[in-house]
């Protein structure tokens, strides 16, 4: 059956069948089909870095690696990360079975991140529609695509926590957003899986803590009268769920194991305490522009640290503007308020999670090594930048005066130095780092074939070759770990130690000129010359006729 009518011209317009109707989509409009571009663009670059192992592995990753390894085998059910008792295992779980169908390796470890990472671009997509503009959010998705050293690192190795919670939480605001604005349907289940996914999170990874603090907020204004029914008990019930293998872990963990004495341990450090200039200083104006890919993982220059000067005042502009906003639509159905009530919670949760890091020595002592913290800071890259496109949109059209329109100017000129530095970086590093990297993983690689191939197979060597060198020979090789004095180091998972304590003959495997590789020949002394001796890809193999151990 067709339907005609008439068009403004008098002319007989004949609509399609109406059978046709029901299996018509709308196509994506043309912001949406540039941030579709731009999405697998990232994604398309990142499956190639996934690919080679880049960036390269670690033993930390590794230890991620093998519990994944334990779970696919039905070995051990971890909780927390070997050695830890605060990271929780969720992204070994998600590697887990594509371990099993297809064996351990770097490209199908971080698989699963990947997936993460394009939920992560389609989410924060959404949300910035839905509470900012079309063409904004598609330079977002932009921004997010590109990718250096510091950003991969954080979206595609395995090392705990944040590729995982960004989706949470951008996925618990877009509940939210949903709820205010009736466009969800099924409401409790709704809330039921928000509570989920705040469990997961915060089994996950403690840091995510301040942006589920938020979340919740957003939440309790968005459906305050229906969490006082059914609403709320699944929401309790979601979130019981999600957080259950963190809880049962602390409470049958001995006295002083629990996540909350581990942590507390961990922040306290011996010594004077950084001060507040130099907390601010390795947390704003190197951590931030660091976390945002506007600069190599080496370090900030003095022409990149603008970004981490200016974040604190888009954070207060952002927050001034949303607050304006909400006050225009005073009296209106809270669907049209909860747009600014999103801006201020996600200014919140940045604002927070800066404030929880530059507390830490951590950000003062070790900027460069600790600006993964600050990943999280991506969730709120929307409303952090949109008091600047407004700036630019107005100025671009002209509806505001002179100083609108320099305002408009500068805010244009600090839009496109962010894309321009971004992209620098990342192309940078696509060219050179990449190169590094790939070097790294051929020298790894190349001692576990001559190993797993000639033996020995039980080993010692320092926390960065061992864990890397089990996963690279799916256990193959065992290794224990030593420092460089050759004394019990950093063993995350013991049966390896105790495995390599109880072989008749282990080797040793250390960096070619190191600290160790040094102290092991002196303590061999007269029997270095029986020793077998092989240098592979900088590393140095020794194969003792007898057991060294100095520690027993």
């Amino acid at each position: 059956m067709k339907h005609s009518g008439r068009d403004d011209d008098g002319g007989v317009v004949v609509s399609q069948p109406v059978q046709d109707r029901r299996w018509w989509r709308p196509r994506l409009d043309r912001p949406a089909l540039v941030a579709l571009l731009l999405g697998l663009v990232g994604v398309g670059y990142r499956l190639v870095l996934t690919l080679y192992t880049v960036p390269a592995s670690n033993s930390d990753e590794a230890t991620f690696g093998l519990a994944a390894l334990h779970i696919s085998e039905g070995r051990a059910h971890p909780v927390f990360l070997y050695g830890q008792r605060y990271m929780g295992m969720l992204e070994s779980y998600l590697a887990a079975p594509l371990i099993w169908l297809a064996g351990p390796s770097w490209p199908v470890l971080r698989l699963p991140m990947l997936v993460l990472y394009a939920l992560f671009l389609y989410l924060i997509h959404r949300l910035t529609r839905r509470v900012c503009a079309p063409w904004f959010a598609t330079f977002v998705v932009g921004l997010l695509a590109l990718g250096p050293e510091r950003v991969v690192r954080d979206q595609l190795t395995v090392v705990g926590g944040r590729p995982e919670a960004k989706p949470a939480v951008v996925l618990m605001l877009l509940i939210a957003v949903g709820l205010a604005a009736g466009t969800i349907h099924r409401r409790r289940l709704a809330v039921g899986l928000f509570g989920l996914l705040a469990g997961l999170a915060l089994w996950s990874d403690w840091l995510i803590a301040p942006y589920l603090l938020v979340a919740g907020l957003l939440l309790l204004y968005a459906a305050r009268r229906e969490l006082l029914g059914w609403a709320g008990a699944l929401l309790v019930a979601g979130f019981a769920v999600g957080v259950a293998p963190m809880t049962w872990a602390n409470v049958v963990a001995p006295p002083g194991q629990d996540s909350w004495s581990v942590l507390r341990e961990i922040s306290t450090r011996p010594g004077p305490e950084p001060s507040w200039s130099l907390r601010l200083r390795g947390g704003l104006v190197e951590g931030v522009p660091l976390a945002g890919g506007l600069c190599p993982i080496d370090g900030c220059g003095r022409w990149q640290e603008w970004f981490g000067y200016l974040y604190p005042l888009l954070l207060l502009v952002a927050a001034a503007l949303a607050v304006i906003f909400y006050r225009r639509t005073a009296g209106g159905p809270r669907g049209r308020r909860i747009g600014p009530v999103t801006h201020l919670t996600l200014v919140a949760g940045a604002a927070l999670t800066l404030l929880s890091y530059v507390r830490s020595p951590l950000a003062a002592l070790d900027p460069l090594a600790n600006a993964r913290y600050l990943s999280l800071l991506q969730i709120s890259l929307p409303a952090v930048l949109w008091p600047l496109w407004l700036a630019a949109v107005a100025g671009w059209r002209g509806t505001v005066g002179a100083f609108g329109r320099l305002t408009g100017a500068v805010a244009t000129l600090v839009l496109a130095a962010l894309a321009v530095t971004s992209l620098v970086v990342t192309a940078r590093y696509a060219t050179d780092g990449v190169a590094a990297s790939r070097e790294e993983e051929r020298r790894a690689r190349e001692l576990a074939a001559v190993l797993r191939a000639d033996g020995p197979h039980e080993v010692y060597g320092d926390y960065w070759i061992c864990n890397r060198l089990v996963f690279d020979t799916a256990e193959e090789v065992v290794c224990g770990v030593v420092d460089d004095n050759l004394q019990p180091g950093q063993n995350r998972y013991l049966p390896y130690w105790r495995q390599v304590g109880r072989a008749a003959r282990p080797g040793y495997v250390v960096e070619t000129g190191s600290v160790a590789d040094f102290r092991l020949r002196r303590l061999l002394g007269d029997e270095l010359d029986r020793t077998p001796v092989r240098d592979v890809g900088g590393y140095r193999v020794y194969h003792p006729p007898s057991p060294v151990r100095p520690w027993r």
